[in-house]
């Protein structure tokens, strides 16, 4: 669970990157966290991390303060940066020296993943290239079974099969204890696996909205023509036509078009 009350952070001699944040979510679901370059994503995640330190107010992770860096703590959340490095060692013994850390977790699920990725676990880490890394970093993660699973643009440097295959080892190894947060500007790449939309612009979080709640109040299309059309929430020139957002008016559900709802928030756009 994340608790976030007026929250204040700013790293040295510049301006407030966050000022009064507030923000909750519970634990049993999948998160997208979206916004523009130096909206304060990674930031953000880093705090929750413990990574940083808030100026003033109240941020609770699971319960605890993060930047306490109990063990406790550390032991139900790991987070999945978007730079990593690993020392030059074996895939099987920085898990067996790593794993040890966090109590739940499962070597049977982990020899699963593997799997499903194509990694062999006698492979040095050093050795694979920056996509395999980034597979068995997200194998590791989701084999902890921590509450808190933090992925700050998880797709990175992974080829299509590979995000394909990213999105379904998720969804099949998540349960509805945990809390899996995932920041990135791919939106299209998890499109299909989150249960909720966070928008965080200029240091404030600007929308938050489950996935079903936003399916039942606006439809998204792509039509020929504007005429005809009553009223468009948002549109944006597309080729052959337009991609438009508009209300839903108990009318068949569409998919949901992320990238067309972020540049509607952060156009000002009414979604009221």
């Amino acid at each position: 669970m994340i608790s976030i009350k007026q929250l204040t952070f700013h790293y040295k001699k510049q301006q407030a990157l966050f000022s009064d944040l507030t923000f909750q979510q519970e634990n049993g679901s999948i998160t997208g966290l979206l916004g523009k370059n130096g909206a304060g994503k990674s930031t953000l995640l880093k705090l929750m991390a413990g990574l940083l330190k808030p100026q003033t107010g109240q941020l609770a992770i699971n319960g605890f303060i993060p930047f306490d860096r109990l063990p406790d703590f550390l032991s139900d959340v790991f987070m999945v940066p978007e730079e990593f490095s690993f020392p030059p060692v074996s895939i099987d013994c920085y898990v067996k020296a790593t794993a040890p850390l966090y109590p739940n977790f499962e070597q049977e699920k982990m020899d699963k993943i593997l799997k499903e990725f194509e990694l062999e676990p006698k492979k040095n880490l050093s050795r694979l290239s920056h996509g395999q890394r980034k597979k068995f970093l997200i194998a590791f993660a989701l084999a902890t079974n921590c509450r808190l699973l933090i992925l700050d643009e998880p797709t990175n440097g992974l080829d299509i099969p590979s995000k394909s295959l990213f999105r379904k080892i998720l969804v099949s190894s998540v349960t509805d204890e945990q809390l899996v947060l995932i920041s990135t500007h791919q939106v299209k790449d998890i499109d299909t696996i989150i249960d909720k939309i966070v928008l965080l612009d200029k240091g404030e979080i600007v929308f938050n909205e489950e996935v079903a709640s936003i399916s039942q109040k606006w439809q998204f299309k792509s039509v020929a023509s504007l005429s005809g059309i009553a009223d468009p929430i948002y549109h944006e020139k597309c080729p052959g036509g337009y991609r438009i957002i508009c209300p839903a008016n108990n009318e068949d559900e569409t998919e949901i078009d992320i990238e067309l709802l972020f540049n509607a928030i952060v156009n000002k756009s009414n979604l009221n």
